[in-house]
């Protein structure tokens, strides 16, 4: 059993930057690591995917969020940049050994987090 647990998330107004903090208490060498957002009514969406040095980011979010890997691959970070008020939601961390060639799928993940709310207003 892996527990992972977030930290960071706030309120900022729109073109803002928050960095979102993901710790698991085991490291995950070979699997992979992800952060998926949701907003009530909606399905749990793929944010971005890292496994080793591959690392798949969801289109509207290219080029204003970050993902960085600590070497111990116990920590997940997320630098979000130029946010949008589309970007609201709950953001949840997620770790899986294993399935990992679908990276942004939230069904292919094993332990997920608590989650941290982002809110972003215009």
């Amino acid at each position: 059993q892996v527990h992972l647990v977030e930290s960071g998330g706030g309120s900022v107004q729109a073109g803002g930057s928050l960095r979102l903090s993901c710790v698991a208490s085991a490291p995950n060498y070979d699997g992979c690591m992800a952060w998926f957002r949701q907003v009530p009514g909606k399905e749990r969406e793929g944010v971005v995917g890292t496994r080793n040095a591959m690392i798949q980011y969801t289109d509207s979010v290219r080029d204003r969020f970050t993902v960085s890997r600590t070497n111990a691959k116990t920590t997940l970070s997320l630098q979000m940049d130029s946010l949008k008020p589309e970007d609201t939601g709950m953001y949840y961390c997620a770790s899986s050994s294993d399935n990992c060639e679908w990276l942004l799928r939230p069904d292919k993940y094993t332990y997920w987090g608590q989650g941290t709310q982002v809110t972003v207003s215009s």
